[in-house]
């Protein structure tokens, strides 16, 4: 698979959709630009899975929702398909609105949200029947709801790869829509950390941790001006990740920059996280069973970002596009300081140390492929 879809989050018109700090005009630019560059991406992607489905005949698919030409191969190739979710954003409740869309006390409003995810996907509907009829010889789908859900595939179970202890089930949801727990590799084992950071963990208390993983930025050395500034106010020790915004600072006694690391590995180790509130690092920073910080983006981020501060696990969050030293060294203060995060946050990731995530999902799957009964144990 290409990475090419990574690399608009680094350009001007993603960096620009990622920090917020224009005004709206210049953002919807940006959002329109990102479109017409993605749309030839997507037909990419879709014509490798296609590929990769014919070099491995597989015996069944889980996809995710961005892999637009799964389902449409499943219903070509007669197998049972999956989807797999990070976030939930597809199946309505009206228990609370699609993840990462406001939480507003309007009669019909948390449903809705779910009605205008769905109508964005209309967006591809030109690509998948391009597809289904040059590639797959299938009839074309007929809503925006069938690019993900085509008729002659069936039912398709959902399976959202989300801690229980989190996020509980919604009463709601259709009998074919599951939380699993998180789906996490084993814990990294022989993990060996460089010396200077090595060194740095042992020189004293456990610092906090500030990262944006993936998120890129159009001005880093502010960035890291911002987040060192705030460690120096909140008066703790910092561990700064890098990350694509590629931040740089002069190490010195109180802080330090590393690359990529284990975080299962790191987190456990800190007073406190500070990140983006993508799904892969909330999953991390929860199972850490330490405080954190969200600093939102966009997309589904600001919806973790709020639900960290429900659970009781979480500072408040400062989004990216209101980040400064004084609001982050506010957040950061309350999350090494305050008790009852610190409970909250150890008794979260005890709940979620009782879950297999991978193993559920299994289980699941394997009901549909296999003989009732004959169910599937890690």
């Amino acid at each position: 698979m290409s990475d090419a879809p990574l690399a608009l989050i680094d350009s001007p018109d993603g960096k620009m959709m990622l920090e917020g700090g224009v005004s709206v005009f210049k953002r919807m630019a940006a959002g329109m630009g990102l479109a017409k560059k993605s749309a030839p991406l997507t037909e990419q992607m879709i014509a490798d899975s296609w590929d990769a489905a014919q070099a491995c005949s597989p015996d069944f698919i889980v996809f995710h929702s961005k892999q637009f030409g799964a389902p449409h191969i499943a219903e070509k190739l007669g197998i049972p398909a999956f989807l797999g979710l990070l976030q939930p954003m597809i199946v309505p409740t009206r228990e609370f609105p699609a993840m990462g869309l406001p939480s507003l006390s309007l009669p019909g409003y948390n449903w809705l949200t779910y009605t205008l995810v769905s109508k964005g996907f209309a967006a591809q509907r030109k690509s998948v029947n391009h597809f289904r009829e040059s590639s797959l010889g299938l009839p074309p789908v007929r809503s925006s709801a069938q690019v993900l859900f085509p008729q002659g595939r069936g039912s398709i179970p959902i399976l959202h790869a989300i801690s229980p202890s989190v996020l509980k089930r919604p009463d709601d949801w259709p009998d074919h829509a599951h939380i699993t727990g998180y789906w996490f590799l084993k814990k990294e084992t022989d993990f060996t950390p460089s010396e200077d950071l090595t060194r740095f963990l042992e020189a004293g208390p456990p610092p906090v941790f500030v990262g944006f993983g993936s998120m890129t930025s159009s001005d880093p050395e502010q960035l890291a001006h911002i987040v060192t500034g705030a460690l120096k106010q909140a008066g703790v020790r910092g561990i700064i990740g890098s990350g694509w915004a590629d931040l740089k600072i002069e190490t010195s006694d109180e802080v330090i920059a590393i690359g990529p690391t284990a975080y299962d590995w790191l987190f456990p180790k800190m007073s406190a996280v500070v990140h983006h509130g993508g799904a892969g690092t909330t999953a991390e920073g929860f199972r850490a069973g330490v405080p954190c910080v969200v600093c939102p983006f966009f997309g589904d981020q600001p919806g973790w970002a709020r639900l960290s501060e429900e659970l009781g696990v979480g500072a408040r969050p400062v989004p990216r596009k209101k980040l400064t030293a004084d609001r982050l060294a506010a957040s950061i203060t309350d999350a090494v300081s305050n008790t009852a995060l610190r409970v909250n946050a150890a008794k979260l990731a005890k709940d979620m140390a009782k879950e297999d995530g991978v193993a559920t999902a299994l289980d699941l799957i394997f009901q549909h492929v296999r003989p009732k009964g004959d169910q599937f144990r890690l």
